[in-house]
């Protein structure tokens, strides 16, 4: 509308004065350059009032919502800290250090276990190697390798373990027995890396006959 108003102006060689008084805008023109002045001012001093009473009603709003949720608030109770050691079942190494130089076979990573309880486990374990069988009939190459080396790195740390406890006098033909199966085991992972199935199905079939010669002399 000042635009217009200001054309208008320019036609009739002067310029035009709108009093605050008949809407809160006051224009000036000028004929050479045509510059416009607008002022307003009622309007933004409304307009600001009214934004912030609305930024103090959010803001009582905001103090009162806090506090009642803080009133419906209720409290936490939070225990003591375990004790080391063993404090949470599955904890029991938990604070304790790994020697990281040693290869990854040799490390400690696994929960200890008893003599008895350890060849407990090892059978657990020979039950899963067994049971690989279905992932090669399956031609399931890379979980063939992720089951035996997962499940051999168990039934190797409790071998030890067991072999560990046993008489002098048995404990060498028991590495050498263990030493034969985790070679067989090689094997089949090879055969398994290869994609080879005639290969996996013969190495599978001798870590088997090894892994029951290995249980039955652990009892």
């Amino acid at each position: 509308m000042v635009q217009a108003m200001a054309s208008m102006s320019g036609l009739v060689g002067g310029s035009t004065r709108l009093s605050p008084a008949s809407g809160s805008i006051r224009a000036a023109v000028a004929r050479p350059g045509l510059i416009v002045r607008a002022q307003q001012g009622p309007v933004e001093l409304e307009t600001t009032r009214r934004a912030v009473l609305g930024l103090v009603a959010t803001g009582l709003a905001s103090g009162s919502f806090v506090q009642a949720v803080l009133a419906e608030a209720k409290s936490i109770k939070v225990g003591p800290p375990p004790p080391p050691s063993g404090g949470l079942p599955g904890t029991l190494n938990s604070d304790e250090a790994r020697d990281l130089e040693l290869p990854l076979k040799e490390r400690f990573f696994i929960q200890p276990l008893p003599p008895a309880e350890a060849a407990v486990r090892a059978k657990e374990s020979a039950k899963d190697i067994v049971n690989v069988k279905e992932l090669i009939d399956k031609k399931a190459w890379p979980y063939v390798q992720n089951d035996l080396r997962l499940k051999a790195s168990y039934l190797r740390y409790d071998l030890n373990t067991v072999i560990s406890a046993k008489p002098k006098e048995q404990k060498k033909p028991l590495k050498d027995l263990t030493g034969k199966l985790f070679q067989d085991i090689s094997n089949l992972d090879h055969a398994a890396k290869i994609k080879s199935t005639p290969e996996a199905e013969k190495y599978y079939a001798v870590a088997v006959s090894t892994l029951k010669d290995v249980l039955e002399k652990i009892g």
